[in-house]
């Protein structure tokens, strides 16, 4: 049984047992987490489409760890014209572990 789950702008297909790392959700480690915006659920025999979402249906997780990614450097520059701009950034993120998809 798998789901596409939408959490953080971005979509993911999910089985029971998989760690995913999303965007970051509120939380502490430990906690558990239920994504509502389920967008198919399929499994065995049965598969179903939302429109938008799946009524009902939950993908149950829980919080792993809560993160900052590497840096990435951002460098803007105009030639000849001596302007330069130099910043960084660390995205947060979240490890799920998908504990049980409800359909």
């Amino acid at each position: 049984m798998y789901a596409v789950v939408q959490t953080g702008g971005k979509q993911y297909t999910v089985r029971e047992g998989d760690l995913i790392q999303t965007e970051r959700i509120n939380g502490e480690v430990g906690d558990v987490v239920e994504l509502k915006d389920v967008l198919l659920v399929s499994g065995e025999k049965t598969f179903k489409v939302g429109t938008p979402g799946v009524s009902k249906a939950r993908v149950v997780g829980k919080i792993v760890e809560q993160g900052k990614a590497k840096k990435i450097v951002v460098f803007k520059m105009k030639r000849r014209k001596n302007v330069r701009r130099k910043r960084g950034h660390r995205q947060l993120y979240t490890k799920l572990m998908i504990s049980r998809i409800k359909a």
